[in-house]
């Protein structure tokens, strides 16, 4: 078909009537062939497969089949018009070039192009709400993502005092309310200025706290994040770099999701975290265990992110197993002798087999553990020989010396980066140069790689003073993603904050934060854990970063609307207080327009007679899910009650936006 389309655009283009501007006329086409002319009949019938194709042989005299043609060039395929070209393209370009002609890979979903809120406040909670599309519902979803209203401020510190004069630049905030409002009301203070996010999201596995809509809950959850991650982008500084953890059960989805948001050029790793074992799993399993999660890193433009080397604690390496037993001495009169032989010295044994007739099989790693005692103390005289790679055309015939005398040190002079020694073709490593400060020791390192396997997932269940049952993550991995792609005074955002352990490390090592979390973890939520950081927390990181205590955080909520309402039917006791939230309700809130109220209380006698429980549903579905905030354009409407103090603080927060 496609090459039928082009051979008849290039046939057609022969013929100057169908011509304007280079472009071929679609109309003056089709009106010329309902005319049956001739010069266009001319033409296709010149052409073996058009002759084949639009014309029929009826007793030696050929037919054109109108129609047929006709049906043809209408295709949307061939010319399409402007209404069907928006309509192909439509949601299919990135940064203004299309998918269709770049080698993308996209990912496509059900409810691709909405909005979802996600109201969630209960990790048991089971929602089913609106999806606003961003065509059609123009209006809801503008209105649904303006800046909300922020309240119930109070600065938490050391030294006590709560009241909140002004929200300083430097300040760091907890925020509680859906994450995806927040974000959006963030946008106009803090666009392009956030260094690092990392979330922690439901992971969706069935089992865990993301509760949404059921009869489409993978592609749920994939329009839940899209809605989220596309606002993180805005909000990260170019320079800036976003972690995600994500366990296998959607890490292959999310992967594509993120190359579309960020783009695939801004990818840079997939990072394995070994956090289980496989003690505790029975001996039969029909597949390999599950021990690890991961972080995807994709930066806001790669070309701006700073490559940052880091360094993490390491094993002795038995590679290191010669000493320089005169190292006062010149280079060239250097004598190296196997450490082996020093320990040897150090146990008494004249040979290996009697140490191992002493020890038997425990001989070997109390070997082991010897040599990496002496180079630890020793790192100075403790060297390994090692092969250069793509060693230059001078130092090769150096090393072409040092093999044919054998046991003699060779020196290469360099004005740059130091000498450079060789002993038998081979260049001499000091162990010292392994060494770097971790936490405030000088110790035996190696740069880090995309499997973590060093990092305790075990006895972090109390860290910070606050347990959470499911999801909380050690403050040490925080702690490095921290360290990988910050600076102190860096802003670091979490909007998955659960027990707060990204704003905590944070606090800690003097970067400022902004952690929101809608779910209610009551004593173990991230405002606890903070209030406990302030005070003297010496769990987690705090020793090896030298915490005390002190700092602050504002933390405030969006103002609720509708999420009043969800909060006081969940928490009723009683038909009779459910009664009484009834009739506010019909005044006050956004009820579903699905909702007769007059039809309601006519048939209220049929609802006295449901279960406490059924009233509870029945009353949280009228409630309209997409209205549970208080948007900042209505701060000067009496129907919200906004105080003198919250107008104040919210007009200094915005800057002028209304």
């Amino acid at each position: 078909m496609q090459n039928l389309l082009n051979d008849l655009k290039e046939l057609l283009q022969k013929d100057e009537r169908f011509i304007s501007n280079g472009e071929l006329l679609k109309n003056k086409i089709v009106e010329s062939a309902l005319k049956n002319d001739l010069h266009l009949l001319d033409i296709l019938m010149s052409h073996k497969r058009f002759k084949e194709h639009f014309f029929i042989e009826v007793k030696k005299t050929l037919i054109f089949e109108k129609d047929k043609f006709i049906r043809f060039v209408n295709n949307k395929e061939f010319l399409p018009d402007s209404y069907t070209s928006f309509k192909n393209k439509i949601g299919l370009s990135i940064n203004g070039e299309y998918f269709s002609e770049k080698s993308y890979t996209v990912l496509s979903f059900p409810f691709k192009d909405c909005i979802l809120e996600g109201g969630q406040t209960k990790e048991e909670d089971k929602c089913n709400e609106i999806f606003w599309n961003e065509t059609l519902a123009p209006d809801e979803v503008d209105r649904l993502l303006d800046p909300k209203i922020l309240t119930n401020f109070k600065r938490v510190q050391a030294g006590g005092g709560n009241l909140v004069g002004e929200i300083k630049s430097t300040d760091n905030l907890v925020i509680k309310g859906n994450n995806l409002l927040v974000l959006h009301s963030l946008k106009n203070r803090f666009e392009g200025k956030i260094k690092l996010i990392y979330i922690d999201p439901p992971y969706n596995t069935g089992g865990d706290s993301f509760g949404y809509n059921d009869r489409f809950n993978h592609s749920t959850w994939l329009t839940f994040m899209k809605n989220r991650l596309e606002i993180a982008r805005d909000l990260l500084r170019d320079d800036g770099v976003i972690f995600v953890q994500i366990d296998n059960n959607e890490y292959g989805y999310l992967s594509v999701l993120m190359d579309e948001i960020f783009g695939k050029g801004n990818f840079l790793q997939m990072i394995s975290i070994k956090k289980a074992t496989t003690a505790g799993f029975k001996a039969i399993n029909f597949c390999p265990i599950t021990v690890t999660e991961y972080l995807l890193m994709y930066a806001k433009k790669k070309n701006q992110y700073p490559n940052k080397v880091l360094y993490v604690e390491a094993e002795y390496n038995e590679d290191y197993d010669k000493v320089i037993v005169n190292k006062n001495e010149k280079p060239e009169k250097w004598k190296l002798i196997p450490l082996n032989d020093i320990i040897l010295q150090q146990t008494g044994f004249q040979n290996w087999k009697e140490a191992e007739k002493q020890w038997g099989h425990l001989w070997k790693n109390i070997r082991k553990s010897l040599k990496a005692s002496y180079a630890l103390s020793h790192k100075d005289i403790v060297i390994a020989t090692k092969d250069l790679h793509k060693p230059s055309e001078s130092i090769q015939k150096l090393m072409t010396k040092s093999r044919e005398k054998r046991e003699k040190v060779f020196v290469l002079k360099r004005e740059k980066g130091g000498d450079i020694c060789f002993i038998n073709g081979r260049s001499i490593a000091f162990y010292g140069s392994k060494f770097s400060e971790i936490n405030g020791s000088d110790v035996p390192s190696e740069p880090l790689t995309n499997f973590w396997s060093d990092i305790s997932w075990y006895g972090i269940a109390d860290e910070g003073g606050v347990s959470l049952k499911n999801g909380k993550k050690p403050e040490k991995l925080l702690q490095r993603l921290i360290e990988l792609s910050t600076e102190k005074g860096d802003i670091v955002l979490d909007f998955f904050l659960g027990s707060g352990t990204t704003c905590a490390v944070s606090h800690k090592m003097g970067r400022q934060y902004i952690g929101i979390e809608q779910l209610d973890y009551e004593d173990n939520d991230g405002v606890s854990r903070l209030k406990n950081v302030i005070k003297c927390d010496e769990s987690g990181i705090s020793k090896a970063v030298g915490w005390k205590s002190g700092g602050s955080f504002v933390y405030c909520e969006l103002m609720q609307l509708n999420q009043q309402y969800f909060d006081q039917i969940k928490k009723a006791k009683s038909s009779n207080e459910l009664k009484t939230i009834w009739k506010v309700m019909k005044e006050k809130a956004f009820l579903s327009h699905k909702v007769d109220i007059k039809k309601f209380d006519e048939n209220s006698s049929e609802f006295e007679q449901l279960s406490l429980g059924d009233q509870k549903k029945f009353l949280l579905e009228v409630l309209d899910t997409n209205q549970l905030y208080v948007n900042l354009s209505e701060i000067d409407d009496k129907t919200y009650n906004v105080s003198k103090e919250d107008k104040r603080i919210n007009l200094q927060f915005y800057r002028g936006t209304l």
